[in-house]
């Protein structure tokens, strides 16, 4: 069974490290959320917050929500580092149970991608 707190305790500095310029919603024991707020032009349609990432403890796995995926899936999976993505379930849901230092870095390199996804529709 995966070491959830654990997992989650590695995770959390990782996403903090985009706040600012990201606002954090909720950040506990079980979970943080990354949010950029202002007036965003999405397909048209004017929007005053864009999800960026999340992680939250489940029963047996932690949930890393990774956003940018929807800005344009198919081109950003292949900038997700192999391992990471074969933890991709559903969209935009990694479900992550297990960890060490060389995930840890797959994990900072699609959350780089993803803010650099951002900062160039100019939602950063």
């Amino acid at each position: 069974m995966a070491d959830t707190s654990a997992i989650f305790a590695a995770m959390q500095p990782i996403l903090a490290q985009y706040s600012p310029p990201f606002h954090t919603r909720i950040q506990s024991p079980h979970a943080i959320d990354l949010w950029a707020e202002g007036d965003f032009d999405v397909m048209g349609q004017t929007r005053k917050e864009m999800f960026f990432a999340s992680a939250i403890i489940m029963s047996d796995y932690v949930g890393l929500y990774y956003m940018p995926i929807y800005a344009d899936v198919e081109s950003i999976k292949k900038t997700i580092p192999p391992r990471l993505l074969a933890m991709l379930k559903g969209k935009a849901c990694f479900h992550i149970r297990e960890w060490d230092n060389a995930l840890a870095e797959e994990v900072k390199i699609a959350l780089k991608n993803g803010f650099a996804i951002y900062k160039a529709r100019g939602w950063v």
